[in-house]
């Protein structure tokens, strides 16, 4: 490897603006880390345009004059430097950027070392030194904090400590001291050396010049550690937005609020009386045949889409997705006293929402979405099963019921069949269990296939 190679390498892992050393295992995460340098990169402009517009009112304050347009002109290239950084900020690797930022040093350093060209002032060149613009180089700085990362901000201060360095001692070596001047100053102030020092017009005061570097490195560093700290925030941060958006996939926005507020709810395993829904779509196979797969695609995500969202709005919690079907439960992961009600209630509304959207499509000339739905109340285990990738789970027999009781729609040409234990629930819950099952009629000792016993079921008549 050439030393060119290395010097390049060393030069990508301390300088190039790009973010931590994270873990960017997935696009959440990226997506996060480029809004937050878009969006810092729009207010680190801003706040420079800001910042030089009420810089050029100051310096027209200090120096009425017109050779203040001097100034005037370094702001407005800074202004315009600013705008190209914006362009050129990205999350990742960029020397365009890094260049960039460096030309906002050299301008100003220029300025503020190379004397003004619509000035007659005859005063010695060390005398500019009196006057502290080193710092207006804090407002580079401070808005660096705003779009760049921590190795960025350290390196604008070492940057910014070597030109600024170079520049004045180029300016000592080149300048020209005033003849007489050092040589009276010192005389009236004779047994003053240090007095006489500080009012020396040809004195650049390498002293102060030191402290200045030195003093905003120290506060480069600080700034930088603390945009480290913001990074890793902001990291953790998208980590746990991204798993409340996983959250909110399968429960309801009620739920995903409880669970975000307490530590690990899913990992213990337990038994719980729960509520079971199973949703499927009636002929979904020989409505398939012969169609587009397109266009089959689209009927299965305008379906789970608004059975998804009957279940959300009824506070219950989407198991899984079965095809051409869903399972929801209700009491999961944290039972309420409303869950049988809320699943007999989601159930009506999903067939409510089928008929409407039928309607659409019948406009449309679509052939209708006919649904089977099976609901039961009763125990099953919850908690996490795997190993690595975890998953939680509900199992146990009373999701097997409400599975045969959606089956058995076929048999009985009916959209919904409630079981016995979830009525006699709607009761236990306060519930008139005439009002959610009005339209329903009993059927007493039914065989359900793969249910041991005979059961009482409710079949939805009309």
């Amino acid at each position: 490897m050439s030393d060119t190679t290395v010097s390049e390498s060393r030069f990508d892992r301390f300088f190039v603006t790009r973010p931590d050393n994270f873990a960017l295992d997935n696009k959440y995460t990226e997506a996060a880390l480029e809004r937050h340098k878009r969006e810092g990169l729009e207010l680190a402009v801003r706040a420079r345009w800001i910042a030089m517009a009420l810089t050029g009112v100051l310096l027209i304050y200090l120096n009425p004059q017109w050779e203040v347009l001097w100034y005037h002109f370094i702001l407005l290239l800074i202004c315009a430097n600013g705008w190209f950084i914006r362009r050129a900020g990205r999350v990742g690797q960029s020397r365009t950027e890094l260049l960039l930022i460096f030309v906002d040093l050299l301008i100003m350093t220029l300025g503020m070392i190379v004397p003004n060209p619509f000035s007659d002032d005859i005063r010695p060149l060390a005398m500019q030194y009196r006057f502290d613009n080193f710092q207006y180089f804090f407002i580079i700085l401070a808005a660096g904090t705003l779009a760049y990362s921590w190795r960025t901000v350290i390196a604008i201060g070492s940057w910014t400590a070597g030109v600024w360095t170079a520049g004045w001692i180029i300016a000592w070596w080149v300048a020209t001291p005033m003849p007489g001047l050092s040589e009276r100053v010192a005389e009236a102030l004779a047994g003053f050396p240090d007095v006489a020092e500080l009012l020396d017009p040809n004195s650049f005061m390498p002293s102060q010049r030191i402290q200045q570097v030195i003093v905003f490195m120290m506060v480069a560093v600080t700034l930088g550690v603390s945009m480290r700290r913001l990074n890793r925030l902001l990291i953790t941060n998208a980590g746990l937005e991204r798993e409340r958006a996983n959250l909110s996939r399968y429960f309801s926005p009620n739920v995903v609020d409880e669970l975000s507020q307490n530590d690990e709810p899913l990992k213990q395993v337990r038994k719980e009386d729960i509520a079971v829904l199973f949703i499927d779509i009636v002929g979904f196979t020989s409505y398939a045949a012969g169609r587009d797969p397109y266009e089959v695609i689209e009927a299965l995500r305008g379906f789970h889409a608004r059975m998804e969202a009957e279940v959300f709005r009824h506070h219950g919690t989407l198991d899984k997705y079965l095809g051409d079907g869903l399972m929801a439960t209700f009491g999961t992961p944290v039972p309420t006293p409303q869950d049988a009600s809320n699943a007999v209630a989601c159930a009506r509304g999903m067939v409510a929402v089928i008929d409407r959207w039928n309607v659409e499509r019948r406009r449309a000339s679509e052939p209708e979405i006919r649904v089977g739905i099976g609901v039961h109340f009763g125990a099953v285990v919850l908690g996490d099963i795997g190993a690595n990738r975890l998953e939680f789970a509900v199992i146990g027999d009373a999701v097997n019921v409400a599975a045969k009781l959606e089956a058995m729609t076929r048999e009985f040409k009916t959209k919904i069949i409630l079981s016995d234990a979830i009525r006699g629930r709607l009761e236990e819950e306060g519930h008139s269990a005439s009002e959610l099952t009005v339209g329903f009629e009993k059927h007493e000792n039914r065989a359900v296939r793969g249910v041991e016993a005979p059961m009482d079921v409710w079949v939805m008549t009309g």
